[in-house]
C-alpha cells in the first residue's frame, strides 16, 4: 500500500489526527478535543445531571460523526481511522469526557467493529458504576440478507446504519437536552431508528487515504444501487439514470418498507456521499418531493446536503423518518454543531450560513486549549508510525513473543495489498491496512512488556499488552477479534507453571482464543470468517499434544492455511457481505487468510 500524500499534503498514517486537530481549531467555539484520545466533546459537555449522548464511527464520513457534536445533538464523538471503528479505549475515554452523571447513551451504526468496540467500552463503564444504554442504527434497507417468505428481518443483526444515523442522533440529542432520563432518551432513539429507512446509489467509487486507486469502481455509464458507505458493492447495477429515474429508484424501496406515518409527515434527508454537487441533488429532490406527495406523504423540513459521506464517493442516499407528534417536536428542537444548526422555528443552517457574529473572536489561548498536544497516538497505544518490515538489529534481541509477533508483522505486511483486495470483494477493503497497523502497535507493546528471562509468563504478559495495543491501533471488527485472540492467548500463558512452553499449553491457549473470538464476533465455523482458519488450527494442535511444540504448531498452521484457502467455496452469512450472495465465491476470506499467514510465521520462529 502506497504512502503517497492524500489530497493537499495529507498522509495516511496521520490523517485522523490531522483532520481532528483542524476541526477542533476551526470550531473551537463548539467542540474541543478529548484529552489523549481520538475524539471530540462539545463545549457544553459535560453538563451535570444531563444524559450524555455519545456517537462515533470511522473517519471518511464527515459530517458524521465529529461534525454533529454540539448543544441539542451529540455530546461527544469517538473517531476511528478511515472506514474503521474507534477502538474500545478511544470510545471509553471519549464517553468519560462527556459523562455528566446521569448516564450515557451510545448510539452508532450496526457494524461489527463498532458493536464490538463500543460494547467493550460500555462494559467497562458499567463495571465502574456508570449506567449505559446502547441504540444501534439499522436504517439501510440494502444491507442484511435479502427478504425471504416467512422470514422476518432482524435489524439488530442484519441491517447497517447509514445516513439515517442523523435522524436518530438528532432525536436522542434533543431528548437529552430537554432533560429526559436515560431510559426515555434510549426509548426515543430506538423509536426514531424503528421509523427510519435509507437507500442509496453510487456513480463512482471512493479512494482511501494513501491508496493508489479507488476502493471499488462503477463502470462508466452505470449506477450502483444499494451501495454501502464503506464502498461495499451495491445490490444491482443499472444503466445511467436521469435525475427523475434516480429519484424513483431511491423512493420506491423506501415506500415499500416505511412504517406508517402517524401524522402523514416524513422527515426527509437527501444525502450527498462526498462528490455530488448540491445543484445536482436539488434536481433529484424535485422528483423525490413529487413522489412522496403522490404517495400521500407530507415532506417535513426536508434537508438536502452532506450528512454521512463516503470520502470522495459520487452518489446520493435518501432517508425517510415517519413522524408522530413526539418525534416531530424533537426534530424541531434547536441544535448547534460544526456541520448543522437548527434554530427555534424550524430554520436550519449548515456550515456556509454562519455569520461573523456566530464565529466570534476566539482568543489564541482558547483555541490552543481546545487542542490535544501534538502526540500522534493516544497514551496506552503503541505508536502507529511505520516500523520497517525488514528485520533490524533490534529483532535479534527480541524475546520469543515479540519475535513471533515481529515475524507475523513481516508476513502480513508482505501480503497487505492482497488482503485489501480480498476484503474489497464484499467488504470495505481495509483489512490489510488495519491489521498491519495493529501488528506494528502489538510489536512495540510486546517489546516494552516482555522483559527477561524468557518464560511462558513473560511471553503471556507481552501478548496481553500486544492484544490491547493491536485493538486500539487497528480498530474495526478485525482489530477487536485479533486483540481478543492475542489477549486470551496471553492470559493462558501468564497462568502457566514454571518451565518451557509445551504443545498442551499452546493448545489450551488456542482453545481460549477460539472461545473469545467466537463469543465476541458471534460467528460460527462456515460463516466465512477467521474462525474458519482458527478452528482447524485449534483442533489440529490439540490432536498433536504428544509431539514437540514446533512440529505440532507447523501441522496446525498448515491445517489453518488449507482451511483459509477453502473459504473461497463459502458464501458469507453475516453482516453486509451476507447480502452480496455469491459475489464472494472464488475468493478466500481476508480474515482467515491473514490469520493463516500469522500462524505460519509464528511457527517458523518456533522452529528457528
Amino acid at each position: 500500500m502506497t504512502t503517497a500524500p492524500v489530497g493537499p499534503g495529507h498522509h495516511a498514517e496521520t490523517f485522523r489526527e490531522d483532520w481532528l486537530e483542524g476541526l477542533a481549531d476551526a470550531y473551537a467555539r463548539t467542540v474541543r478535543r478529548v484529552p489523549d484520545a481520538f475524539g471530540v466533546v462539545g463545549r457544553h459537555a459535560p453538563r451535570p445531571g444531563k444524559v450524555a449522548v455519545v456517537i462515533g464511527g470511522g473517519s471518511g464520513h464527515y459530517p458524521a460523526f465529529a461534525g454533529l457534536v454540539g448543544p441539542g445533538l451529540a455530546d461527544a464523538a469517538a473517531v476511528g481511522d478511515v472506514f474503521a471503528s474507534p477502538s474500545a479505549e478511544q470510545v471509553y475515554r471519549t464517553a468519560r469526557a462527556a459523562d455528566g452523571g446521569a448516564g450515557i447513551l451510545m448510539t452508532y451504526g450496526n457494524y461489527a467493529g463498532d458493536v464490538m468496540h463500543f460494547g467493550l467500552a460500555a462494559r467497562r463503564l458499567a463495571a465502574e458504576g456508570t449506567d449505559v444504554r446502547t441504540v444501534l442504527v439499522t436504517d439501510d434497507v440494502a444491507s442484511g440478507p435479502p427478504p425471504a417468505d416467512g422470514q422476518e428481518i432482524d435489524p439488530s443483526r442484519d441491517r447497517r446504519g447509514v445516513a439515517g444515523d442523523f435522524f436518530v442522533f438528532k432525536i436522542a440529542g434533543a431528548a437529552a437536552d430537554r432533560g429526559d432520563d436515560l431510559d426515555t432518551v434510549a426509548r426515543l432513539a430506538a423509536h426514531a431508528n424503528a421509523m427510519t429507512r435509507t437507500f442509496g446509489a453510487a456513480f463512482a467509487g471512493c479512494t482511501l487515504p494513501g491508496a493508489a486507486g479507488p476502493l471499488f469502481t462503477v463502470a462508466p455509464g452505470t449506477t450502483e444501487l444499494g451501495m454501502g458507505i464503506h464502498g461495499e458493492p451495491g445490490l444491482r447495477t443499472t444503466g445511467a439514470l436521469t435525475a427523475t429515474e434516480l429519484a424513483d429508484a431511491l423512493v420506491e424501496p423506501l415506500l415499500a418498507e416505511l412504517p406508517p406515518a402517524a401524522t402523514g409527515r416524513v422527515a426527509v434527508l437527501l444525502n450527498g456521499l462526498g462528490r455530488t454537487k448540491y445543484e445536482e441533488m436539488f434536481v433529484v429532490y424535485r422528483q423525490v418531493g413529487r413522489r412522496l406527495r403522490a404517495a400521500g406523504l407530507k415532506p417535513y423540513r426536508p434537508e438536502v446536503g452532506e450528512f454521512v459521506t463516503s470520502f470522495d464517493m459520487a452518489g446520493v442516499s435518501l432517508s425517510l423518518m415517519a413522524l408522530d407528534d413526539e418525534l416531530a417536536a424533537l426534530y424541531d428542537a434547536p441544535c448547534d454543531t460544526p456541520a448543522f444548526r437548527s434554530l427555534p422555528g424550524g430554520h436550519a443552517f449548515g456550515d456556509d450560513d454562519r455569520t461573523g457574529e456566530d464565529e466570534g473572536a476566539e482568543t489564541a489561548e482558547a483555541t490552543e486549549a481546545a487542542r490535544v498536544p501534538a502526540a500522534r497516538t493516544a497514551p496506552g497505544a503503541a505508536p502507529e508510525a511505520a516500523a520497517p518490515a525488514a528485520a533490524t538489529a533490534q529483532d535479534t534481541l527480541d524475546l520469543p513473543a515479540t519475535a513471533a509477533l515481529r515475524a507475523a508483522l513481516d508476513a502480513v505486511a508482505a501480503h497487505e495489498d492482497e488482503l485489501g483486495r480480498l476484503d474489497a470483494v464484499a467488504g470495505d477493503g481495509d483489512h490489510g491496512i488495519g491489521i498491519v497497523r495493529g501488528l506494528r502497535a502489538a510489536v512495540a507493546a510486546a517489546r516494552a512488556a516482555e522483559t527477561g528471562p524468557a518464560s511462558p509468563r513473560t511471553a503471556g504478559a507481552a501478548l496481553l499488552a500486544a492484544g490491547l495495543a493491536l485493538a486500539d491501533a487497528s480498530g474495526g471488527a478485525s482489530g477487536a477479534l485479533y486483540g481478543a485472540l492475542l489477549a486470551e492467548t496471553g492470559a493462558v500463558l501468564t497462568r502457566a507453571p514454571e518451565g518451557p512452553c509445551t504443545t498442551e499449553l499452546f493448545a489450551d491457549a488456542a482453545d481460549a482464543a477460539h472461545r473469545a473470538v467466537a463469543e465476541l464476533g458471534g460467528a460460527r465455523v462456515g460463516d466465512k470468517t477467521l474462525l474458519d482458519a482458527l478452528e482447524p488450527f485449534r483442533r489440529t494442535l490439540r490432536a498433536h499434544t504428544a509431539d514437540d511444540p514446533a512440529k505440532s504448531w507447523r501441522a496446525a498452521a498448515e491445517a489453518a492455511t488449507r482451511a483459509a484457502a477453502a473459504t473461497a467455496a463459502l458464501t458469507p452469512s453475516r453482516g453486509r457481505a451476507a447480502r452480496m450472495g455469491d459475489l464472494g465465491l472464488g475468493h478466500p476470506d481476508a480474515g482467515a487468510t491473514s490469520l493463516a499467514l500469522l500462524l505460519t510465521a509464528v511457527g517458523e520462529t518456533l522452529s528457528a
